[in-house]
């Protein structure tokens, strides 16, 4: 992943997030925004049906969709997701997602 935090350039300025990050043929594209002991902020470009696979996280995750649509799979629970909104996934619980059409994210890890 690639920390644009040391980015003056992207500092103090305004962007939007989905211009900051560009999707890539077949894959899943990531950029960290922020990397802090408390903390990460990292946006995601999905293609078509890419996704990341099940996994646990030791810390509340927020996902909130920038554009495009996915689906969330949340302890075996399927939740379908569009532009504008969100999900926070608690700790150690098992999750997964898919794009079920290019989509973009943003992903804020709080860490305790």
């Amino acid at each position: 992943m690639e920390d644009i935090t040391g980015d003056r350039d992207l500092k103090r300025r305004v962007m939007r997030l989905r211009d900051l990050i560009d999707y890539g043929p077949g894959s899943v594209v990531s950029r960290t925004i922020v990397d802090k002991e408390t903390g990460t902020v990292t946006l995601f470009a999905f293609d078509e049906g890419e996704g990341l696979s099940e996994h646990t996280a030791p810390f509340d995750a927020l996902i909130y969709i920038l554009e495009g649509e996915g689906e969330v799979s949340l302890s075996g629970e399927l939740f379908r997701l569009v532009e504008g909104e969100m999900i926070i996934m608690p700790s150690r619980e098992p999750h997964a997602l898919r794009a079920k059409k290019r989509m973009k994210m943003l992903l804020v890890m709080i860490k305790e």
